[in-house]
């Protein structure tokens, strides 16, 4: 068979299931994809081309948490699939649907430069399905619907010798069961209920499972009924909007919110992991405070040494039954009136920046200082992006994004850096509307350099923010702090701002906070292209979130 065949084949299958589940397609073309990736594209299908494989996954993965929409990417057999693996695993590890289409061995049996890819896949807890020609479609859709029911990432893999077969009749695939969703118990419910109105310190902290069941509203009533403050996860950023919302919990919550929440005698936990980061490593409440958890997952997988209650049930079901539960508080017996340091309106600010100095001890500029400035200077409607990095802690203490779609961090999950390029691109195809804000650290930023180009060729309007100490800033406060030798900590300056001019963006090296002014000066006369603005940071400032860890592992 020709590739100007007009006969459906098994790639062709696949690529017109993926026309029908999704707008875009995030690859790089080989051997293994190449009749896939043409056949959409000669019909018109939007299609980005990353310029390394790990992107392909990144920009789909980031392209989900943009919009919520299952994310697709591809990639030939081997190297291909390989490039892509810390990829995958951060969106295995950080629960992201996606179907990757790989190229893989001929049925017929391995090739010298083939490996078992289901296997590889299967290590880092990832399923793999194969398309045939006699399940083409129906596995296709299977892989989105897997992918979706899961909330994981799938691999469709296309053996060599089947990309051009034709289809055969197809074969019935069986349906996926039901899945379960746990109804809690009325006397269960109203014991906790009875615990959330006597509380006299009541915290709700959101997780990403309330905005997953739908139930933002049940949980926002649940809290005015109460009288409690609020907290959400990064993922869950802004999902509550009330002036009783003390912002990101953990690693990135800002010094005076923290002392307040440490005050909560009661936490309802919705739909969040309380992982070591989003609990401050132990430290973001008081000891000794009731907490309880409610999720759809089970008790031995949620299973955490501060939780006092669990309550394993749908999220959506579980609120609504609260809330049925909970009558309106006298406004003025709950903590909102109680406390004078409680101030409402005033967890909306910035103020005040936990160090305001231009410049850190060495006389490179102090982060917190610059991105508190960029709160004011970036344009309202943005995504910001971030890589992973001892840089991440300052953006989202102080940056604001329009809804928690608008804040996307690639990387933390499986604590990679290097992925923020290929994530920053597909942020832009998903959300073109608004100006993509890509933060990263100089080492990531050079690990990830390949998709510079990818980033400026999908981005209409982006500012690129380079926080750049010239060093692995975490190995750099974790290790030369414990005097180990620096060397292989430390990295030559680069100047990204000149990187990016050369490849056609705009772009300045920021040593004052005076230089930041260029940005302004670009954001107030294009609507259009790239600004690079690369920062000197200081490399004697340490980042909240690394602080807790490094007071949690001299407790422990």
């Amino acid at each position: 068979m020709t590739p100007h065949s007009s006969l459906p084949t098994v790639s062709t299958a696949v690529a017109d299931v993926l026309a029908a589940r999704t707008d875009h397609l995030f690859g790089l073309m080989g051997n293994g994809n190449a009749h896939l990736i043409s056949h959409l594209t000669s019909a018109g299908f939007g299609f980005t081309s990353a310029r390394h494989e790990a992107a392909t996954v990144t920009m789909a993965d980031a392209y989900h948490r943009a919009t919520g929409r299952v994310g697709a990417a591809t990639t030939t057999y081997g190297a291909g699939f390989t490039n892509t693996y810390t990829a995958l695993a951060e969106a295995r590890l950080a629960r992201i649907p996606l179907v990757l289409v790989v190229g893989d061995a001929p049925t017929t049996g391995a090739r010298p430069f083939d490996i078992d890819q289901t296997g590889a896949a299967a290590a880092v807890g990832v399923t793999t399905l194969v398309a045939t020609p006699a399940n083409a479609t129906a596995i296709t859709h299977r892989a989105f619907d897997l992918a979706a029911r899961t909330v994981q990432p799938v691999v469709l893999a296309i053996p060599y010798d089947c990309a051009t077969a034709p289809l055969v009749d197809p074969v019935d695939v069986e349906p996926l069961p039901a899945k379960e969703a746990w109804q809690p118990g009325p006397e269960e419910l109203d014991r906790i209920a009875g615990l959330l109105r006597t509380a006299a310190r009541p915290l709700i902290l959101a997780g990403r499972g309330v905005l997953l069941a739908g139930a933002t509203t049940e949980l926002a009533e649940l809290g005015d009924r109460l009288g409690a403050l609020f907290m959400t996860s990064v993922m869950a950023v802004g999902a509550v909007d009330s002036p009783w919302n003390l912002g990101i919990a953990g690693g990135f919550t800002r010094d005076h919110r923290l002392a307040t929440a440490r005050q909560a005698d009661l936490v309802l936990v919705a739909g969040a992991s309380l992982n070591a980061f989003q609990s401050r490593y132990g430290t973001l409440f008081a000891p000794g405070t009731r907490m309880i958890r409610i999720d759809n997952e089970p008790a031995e997988a949620m299973a955490h040494p501060a939780v006092t209650d669990y309550v394993r049930a749908d999220l959506g079901v579980a609120l609504a039954g609260l809330l049925a539960r909970t009558p309106a508080a006298d406004p003025a017996r709950t903590w909102r009136a109680g406390a004078p340091e409680v101030a409402g309106e005033t967890y909306r600010s910035s103020a005040p920046i936990e160090d305001p100095a231009e410049f850190g001890p060495d006389g490179r500029l102090n982060p917190r200082a610059v991105v508190a400035a960029l709160e004011d200077i970036l344009p309202r409607q943005r995504s910001v992006v971030m890589d992973g990095g001892h840089f991440i802690g300052w953006a989202p203490m102080y940056l604001t994004v329009p809804d928690p779609q608008a804040m996307v961090l690639v990387g933390t999950a499986f604590q990679s850096i290097g992925l923020g390029f290929g994530a920053a691109a597909g942020v832009s195809v998903a959300r073109p509307e608004r100006t993509t804000v890509f933060v990263t650290g100089d080492g990531g930023g050079l690990m990830g350099l390949a998709d510079l180009e990818t980033f400026l060729r999908a981005t209409r309007r982006g500012v690129i923010v380079v926080l750049n100490d010239s060093a692995y800033g975490a190995e750099l406060h974790q290790y030369a702090a414990k005097g180990l030798d620096p060397t292989a900590m430390l990295i030559d300056e680069a100047d990204f701002a000149a990187l990016g001019r050369a490849m056609g963006a705009a772009g300045t090296k920021a040593t004052t906070l005076a230089d930041l002014t260029a940005l302004t000066d670009w954001l107030d006369t294009h609507d259009e292209g790239v600004f690079v603005l690369d920062v000197a940071i200081s490399q004697q400032v340490v980042a909240e979130f690394m602080t807790a860890s490094l007071t949690a592992g001299k407790r422990l």
